[in-house]
């Protein structure tokens, strides 16, 4: 081995003794077994008994593989010559059969660990989506996320849980977020889906990629994350945009959360109340705040409005360029009127 493999010439010499019983377990194994066949299986299990269950993490299968071959070739060459010209071609059956019980034993060795992995991946994902959406980020929180190779530079989307199989359909959405570089959190929230996805803060071109692997309804996209302490802000205004989603039935798929402070507002979301003000409030002056109370009081007509604030309609056409600029949101649009009156209506309550 030491002269055929690389990453055995590598290792640590601890890790290379417990390889090096393998081996030896596995020489004695197949003389003892080839005394009474009857002990195969037992006996192949025992080759890798002799090891700690820490050499699985340490060594992987296809390593373990090649571990195996080595030691089948130099049993192959020597034990026949060992055993004369009458029992050559029985001995060298009898090796190349023990060695599939080998292969199996150390497939099922592995298909062990992976499935205990498996469920330790479950446990801490639930654990952790658990705190984040309570807002909770100790470092130990950050720590244990990044055991699963996810870090908070991150886009959250939230939507219906795919149909049947949950914990299959989320497996497959996971391989097809690993094939754009994506690293998954996800945890059932009720009626809904969440997602954490990190190594990318384009939410759309996100969205679009596992749109396919929700079920069927609204998808919303949070706010970005940043740091670590954003998620719970973002997953929050994902939740409840997904919640009042039907009061927007022909809303785009996938959906900002943002596009639904409106109807997040009517509800009663403190957050999406102060958030509607300080966007569309916020940054206009009393003449922008007026031209747009008659601009809605007109139905959007130009020259009323200035007929009624007695200015010029260019005027008015300005400060409605202005305003579009300053709160991303045009009072010609009928959706965004929307946001503008029930902001308006906030503010002078």
């Amino acid at each position: 081995m030491d002269e055929r493999l690389a990453w055995f010439r590598d290792l640590p010499a601890e890790q290379r003794s417990w390889v090096g019983l393998i081996a030896q377990a596995g020489v004695a194994a197949v003389i003892a077994w080839y005394r009474d066949p009857k002990t195969a299986t037992a006996s192949a299990v025992d080759v890798f008994a002799t090891a700690p269950r820490e050499l699985a993490g340490a060594i992987s299968l296809e390593q373990t593989v090649e571990m195996v071959r080595c030691t089948v070739d130099l049993l192959e060459e020597l034990l026949p010559q060992l055993a004369g010209p009458d029992s050559a071609a029985d001995v060298r059956d009898a090796v190349l059969t023990y060695s599939r019980e080998i292969a199996f034993a150390a497939a099922e060795i592995y298909a062990r660990a992976a499935e205990a992995r498996g469920a330790w991946d479950a446990r801490l994902e639930a654990q952790i989506m658990e705190s984040l959406l309570r807002g909770e980020t100790e470092a130990d929180i950050v720590s244990q996320a990044a055991a699963l190779s996810w870090h908070p530079q991150a886009v959250s989307l939230v939507g219906p849980p795919p149909a049947g199989d949950t914990a299959a359909a989320l497996q497959v959405m996971r391989r097809a977020a690993e094939h754009h570089d994506l690293t998954l959190l996800t945890a059932l929230h009720g009626s809904a889906l969440v997602v954490l996805a990190s190594g990318t803060v384009d939410g759309e071109r996100t969205a679009r990629l596992l749109t396919p692997h929700f079920g069927s309804g609204p998808l919303m996209i949070g706010p970005p994350i940043a740091n670590i302490d954003d998620v719970a802000r973002s997953c929050s205004a994902a939740l409840a945009a997904f919640a009042v989603a039907p009061a927007w039935p022909t809303a785009p798929r996938p959906c900002h959360a943002d596009d639904l402070l409106p109807e997040r507002t009517l509800v009663g979301e403190e957050a999406a109340r102060t958030q509607l003000l300080d966007e569309i409030i916020g940054p206009l002056d009393d003449d922008q705040i007026r031209t747009l109370e008659v601009l809605l009081e007109e139905e959007g007509t130009i020259e009323g409005t200035a007929r009624a604030l007695f200015v010029h309609p260019n005027t008015v056409r300005h400060r409605i360029r202005r305003i579009e600029a300053l709160t991303g949101r045009s009072p010609l649009d009928s959706r965004d009127r929307l946001g503008i009156r029930l902001a308006l209506s906030l503010h002078r309550l």
